[in-house]
């Protein structure tokens, strides 16, 4: 076991090794160093940002490998500095700065992003405190609009799919993170949210027509419950943002620093996406669910290690989404 360990150390600088000697052959072929290639060559998005990462993360300089933590203000500096760095004139090669800072812009924010989504995921819900009391209420207000809460404990809880009357203990597994994800599917995309609540009551009254069911032989028609759903698809999109899966989408559709609404969107196309892709699997029951999201997850990544990937929303939620 050590000799092995010991010959794929030896491989690994040995590797590293090959790849600065390339570095330098190519940088004394082409007369420019490896930003250059890659903002030069490589077209705007996921392609060039993960690569400018990439490069910058494993170089030897100290400058580049913390350029991709810096905070969002100090960008245009640190941008400055690699620059002199790597001896390029500004005024000759403008168009470098640019695409660095759009790079840079979407490295250091999708690292932001993390810390901003793992705030919410550990704030636990406070039934003692009134902005939480209010979000909880509003859910309730944008789901069931024309019925009324009779009581903030209250087996009603239960027809949008929380497990009991006070919905508080769910929210353990993903704190307000979950809340926030629900409200804003709820309230930004109301139409189809009432949907795909209505679909999981009733799934035989979905927008599948009779044929369609008999040729899927959809017979069983299992529905699940909403809310607690919603709570494990953010769990889903928790992990896919902290694991780097969705670099290649936030890269594709945000021009600068991927947002909390950026990730709120991807939760309400993984809602919409999941809530078909439940249906098209018709499970013998709700035992099921495990191998149904298994299932899911693996497509998603799939589709996320395509380069040229960005997860297309077609729904309200997402119309301030821009596909670069």
């Amino acid at each position: 076991l050590k000799h092995k360990m010991l010959i794929q150390v030896c491989l690994y600088f040995y590797c590293k090794f090959l790849w600065r000697c390339l570095k330098f052959v190519m940088r004394k072929l082409t007369g420019r160093c490896e930003l250059q290639r890659i903002c030069y060559n490589t077209k705007l998005g996921a392609s060039r940002t993960m690569k400018i990462e990439t490069s910058l993360r494993d170089s030897k300089s100290k400058l580049l490998q913390t350029s991709v933590s810096v905070h969002p203000d100090a960008i245009e500096k640190t941008i400055e500095d690699i620059m002199e760095l790597k001896k390029i004139n500004p005024d000759v090669n403008p168009q470098l700065g640019i695409s660095l800072q759009a790079c840079l812009l979407q490295i250091v924010g999708y690292r932001n992003l993390i810390a901003d989504v793992e705030k919410l995921r550990r704030e636990p819900y406070d039934s003692d405190n009134p902005q939480h009391e209010e979000m909880l209420l509003k859910l309730w207000k944008f789901l069931k609009p024309n019925t009324p809460l009779e009581s903030r404990i209250s087996k009603q809880w239960c027809e949008i799919g929380f497990q009991g009357d006070d919905p508080k203990t769910d929210f353990r597994g993903m704190g307000l993170l979950g809340l926030y994800n629900l409200q804003y599917f709820a309230e930004r995309d109301a139409t189809a949210a009432q949907q795909v609540l209505s679909d999981s009551l009733h799934p035989k009254c979905s927008k599948f027509s009779k044929a369609e069911w008999e040729k899927k032989r959809m017979d069983k028609a299992i529905g699940y419950s909403f809310a607690i759903v919603g709570i494990n698809i953010t769990d889903l999109a928790y992990n896919l943002l902290v694991s780097g899966a969705l670099k290649t989408h936030f890269y594709n559709i945000a021009p600068e620093a991927p947002t909390l609404s950026h990730f709120q969107q991807t939760f309400c196309y993984l809602m919409h996406e999941f809530h078909k892709f439940w249906i098209e699997e018709d499970p013998m029951d709700i035992m099921e669910f495990n191998r149904v999201r298994e299932k899911f997850r693996k497509r998603i990544i799939k589709q996320l290690q395509n380069p040229d990937m960005a997860l297309c929303p077609h729904f309200a939620a997402s119309e301030g989404l821009i596909n670069m």
